[in-house]
């Protein structure tokens, strides 16, 4: 169809669609980089619609949220099962089955819109290494290789949700902020009551903006 005129706020996600993704995405995405663009135009516009991305957020869809999550696919140990705990619009753990097929992933969620939205996504996707799953952290009787979460909750609550989920020999691996190295003084008897037995805080970069991760070995 030709001569539509654009809707409210089309103008921003139409540019992200069009977006040239950083340099350092396709070491990351190899082969599936186009995948990665496709999950980010639907963040840009699904996502926005659905208010699992905020208007503004658009513009730093690829630093912000795709590349700060994919920078630590390396970290992840080849053939693993992982669990995203809160993925919300699907991050990082969409990410990280994006760029890693050989990775098991389920996503869980307990807002039915975010749900149907994730579902969304992987079956326009085609990922058949992902799995959607509507539940709380505490209805989840799994464990898992790797259990993730980007800006959940405080490390010590995140802890108490996150590490029974971890099967022995795993790791939690929290996607943090600035103020990870005060959370983890904060949570260092919480997370080894719960069976931690190495807590570390390291960074992640493959551009111009580093990832924090608290590491959280079992």
């Amino acid at each position: 169809m030709t001569g539509s005129t654009p809707g409210p706020g089309d103008e921003g996600r139409q540019d992200v669609s069009r977006e040239t993704p950083p340099s350092h995405a396709a070491g990351v995405f190899a082969s599936r980089l186009p995948l990665a663009e496709q999950y980010a135009h639907l963040l840009a516009t699904d996502g926005v619609v659905k208010g699992l991305i905020g208007p503004r957020e658009v513009p730093r869809i690829w630093d912000r949220h795709i590349m700060n999550s994919a920078v630590v696919v390396p970290r992840v140990p080849q053939g693993a099962t992982v669990a995203d705990i809160g993925t919300g619009a699907g991050l990082p753990g969409l990410v990280w089955a994006i760029a890693r097929p050989d990775l098991t992933v389920t996503l869980v969620e307990p807002l039915l819109r975010r749900t149907r939205f994730l579902d969304d996504v992987v079956a326009e996707l085609g990922l058949d290494n992902v799995t959607v799953l509507r539940a709380r952290a505490e209805e989840v009787h799994e464990t898992y290789d790797v259990v993730t979460a980007r800006a959940v909750a405080a490390l010590d609550k995140l802890g108490r949700w996150c590490l029974p989920l971890v099967r022995k020999g795993g790791v939690l691996l929290a996607l943090k902020g600035r103020t990870a190295q005060e959370e983890v003084t904060a949570a260092t008897a919480t997370l080894h009551r719960l069976g931690a037995t190495t807590i570390v805080v390291a960074t992640y970069a493959n551009g111009d903006v580093p990832t924090t991760v608290v590491e959280v070995s079992t």
